[in-house]
């Protein structure tokens, strides 16, 4: 919260070490505990629940085995689709990486200001999802060197190019190429940034309108609560199709490493 009553909409982005490990350092690097760890953490704990309940192998499935299976099976459909049957072998990669990152967004949209917290969403920082593209983007640089050696690069070199536009086309295509782990963590960190900025900006509206008078309350204010309603019901989409997104693309990715297309 900013001075003078007005609403700070990138305070809700700062990282804060918790549970006094403010000082807590390993060779003069800081390692607090912040409340984007915190996060990490209960995104994972959560995968973990939500996997270990779903692999009781019924004969006749629960909705929450159903839960686990449809999106297993949605994963391996988006990877046999892209990649090929070869994509198979990548389903619990992929699978994680989309289940992270849609509980990571979902998580930090849980209205949990009506209880005196502060909910946090570590997607909404670019070292949080370059981390994740950088993992995405190593498998592909490992998977493709190890399965066609040199005869990567033949990537970056499309098929019937004329030899002398080789000289051209070939750092174009490479440049390209390694922009994609940049490109594929901005697009996730600018949509989770600009929603949250925004409901932040209205709420703002809502209060100070509230202060203001009941007149502006009953107006600019009950016009900002209901498009923020809207708002967030659109951010848990937005949500959504982020984290499917960013699994597109890696199986995208994975693709050209496997099958040099």
């Amino acid at each position: 919260m900013a001075q003078s009553g007005k609403i700070d909409p990138m305070h809700q982005f700062a990282i804060e070490p918790l549970f006094g490990t403010d000082h807590l350092s390993i060779g003069g690097f800081n390692i607090a505990f912040t409340n984007s760890a915190l996060y990490m953490v209960a995104a994972a704990i959560v995968l973990w629940i939500f996997v270990a309940g779903g692999m009781k192998r019924q004969m006749v499935p629960g909705r929450w085995q159903m839960s686990v299976e449809y999106f297993t099976g949605f994963i391996r459909s988006l990877l046999i689709a892209n990649v090929g049957e070869g994509g198979k072998k990548y389903i619990p990669y992929v699978f994680s990486l989309f289940m992270f990152i849609l509980l990571a967004n979902l998580l930090g949209l849980l209205p949990l200001g009506l209880f005196g917290l502060h909910p946090f969403t570590f997607t909404s920082h670019f070292t949080a999802t370059g981390v994740l593209a950088i993992m995405s983007f190593s498998i592909v640089l490992i998977v493709g060197f190890w399965k066609h050696g040199l005869h990567f690069f033949s990537l970056f070199v499309p098929h019937g190019t004329p030899l002398p536009m080789i000289p051209v086309i070939f750092p174009i295509e490479l440049i390209s190429f390694m922009v994609r782990p940049f490109s594929l963590g901005l697009r996730l960190f600018v949509a989770m940034t600009a929603g949250h900025v925004l409901l932040k900006v209205l709420a703002g509206f809502v209060i100070n309108s509230a202060n203001a008078s009941p007149l502006f309350g009953f107006t600019v204010g009950a016009a900002s609560f209901v498009l923020m309603i809207g708002i967030s019901a659109l951010e848990v989409l937005v949500a959504v199709i982020q984290a499917y997104v960013f699994a597109l693309l890696t199986s995208v990715y994975i693709n050209d490493a496997e099958n040099l297309h």
